[in-house]
């Protein structure tokens, strides 16, 4: 078997270990492409009888750290006491406040009652017409609408930080 073919075996591997490198998909498989395209390109260097993965992740490792150090460069390094520069400048958007949200919004959903989370998951996330919705649930397009309009608002509640059942109806 030539190496060429060798390597496609190993694809799904390299997908994995970039991804957990990056954590950006399209990186990742940029990553993974350039580790092919060298790894193609130099295959007089693969010693035959040794372990293929092993090289190929060696590939990417350097590949991975040169882009690291090439960033870096790049990267216009400021004395943080430049009083010519706004502390504003410094700000940098907290990511953890997307996580933090999503954890929340995630909560809440699993606090509504099943037929409000279903109608809200088809309609809001996978965006299903109110039909459709009715034609997937085996209910009519009327109760599609109570019951998105009721889980919409214990959502609304539940993420504003209305916990106190009494202050929420259940409806079933």
């Amino acid at each position: 078997m030539k190496i060429q073919d060798e390597l496609v075996e190993h694809v799904p591997r390299l997908r994995r270990y970039a991804r957990a490198l990056i954590h950006n998909h399209d990186l990742a498989d940029d990553l993974v492409q350039d580790t092919l395209e060298r790894a193609l390109g130099r295959t007089e260097q693969f010693r035959p009888g040794s372990d293929l993965r092993a090289w190929l992740f060696s590939i990417m490792h350097n590949l991975f750290i040169n882009q690291i150090r090439r960033a870096s460069e790049r990267v216009v390094h400021v004395s943080v006491d430049d009083d010519s520069i706004d502390e504003s400048e410094y700000a940098v958007p907290p990511e953890q406040m997307r996580s933090l949200e999503m954890r929340d919004l995630d909560y809440a959903l699993q606090r509504l009652p099943v037929e409000q989370r279903e109608v809200v998951l088809l309609v809001g996330l996978e965006e299903m017409s109110y039909a459709d919705v009715a034609i997937a649930l085996d209910v009519p397009i009327g109760t599609v609408m109570s019951r998105l309009s009721r889980g919409r608002e214990r959502l609304r509640a539940l993420m504003a930080g209305a916990q106190s059942s009494a202050r929420l109806r259940v409806v079933q």
